[in-house]
């Protein structure tokens, strides 16, 4: 896209951790801050992922490095502020619906990730695509929802639904292709 890739940092911490972005807590869960490049996961939260969401697994966990590193691809193409500055001047639901197809579109990244890193190295293994599936799935707003409040609110997701989550993660993994991964393009949701 006419853009020179510049790699993110990995800061793996427990309990809490300073970044540019202010102070997070593993409460947080995985995240990326644009102000320093920096992805940032708790070691916990793979636990997490494994016992409370029920994804267990490698490739799994790279799915969620992914993912993040989807958001830190997003800030180097100009589509993060762009959408920052969209949301700061929307409803609070039409914000929601923008973080959504952030989040989607950082899943179809992680799915172009996969593509690109299994043609290169062989990375994949049998019930690796399976496993990132499973995640996408565990911690889509649906599912988070229903388990931890017994209902659903689709206004309030900021993620997308397991069955969003899965779909914009394997048409990354299929096509390869970033430019398959607007997902700003409302009926594509």
């Amino acid at each position: 896209m006419g853009k020179t890739y510049e790699e993110p940092k990995l800061v793996l911490f427990s309990q809490a951790v300073e970044s540019a972005c202010g102070m997070a807590s593993a409460a947080m869960g995985p995240f990326y801050c644009p102000m320093d490049q920096k992805v940032y996961i708790d070691l916990s939260f793979y636990s997490d992922l494994k016992n409370r969401f029920g994804a267990p697994g490698d490739f799994a966990q790279a799915y969620v490095i992914a993912h993040e590193v989807g958001h830190h691809v997003q800030n180097l193409l100009g589509i993060a502020e762009k959408v920052h500055s969209l949301r700061s001047r929307s409803s609070e639901t039409e914000a929601n619906k923008l973080s959504v197809m952030m989040e989607l579109q950082a899943d179809c990244l992680s799915g172009v990730w996969a593509y690109h890193a299994d043609r290169a190295r062989k990375i994949l293994e049998e019930g690796d695509v399976e496993e990132a599936l499973n995640a996408a799935s565990s911690i889509g707003d649906d599912r988070m929802q229903r388990q931890g409040r017994g209902y659903v609110t689709p206004d309030s997701f900021t993620h997308g639904s397991s069955a969003q989550r899965v779909r914009w993660f394997k048409r990354g993994l299929e096509t390869g292709n970033l430019g398959q991964c607007n997902t700003f393009q409302t009926d594509r949701l």
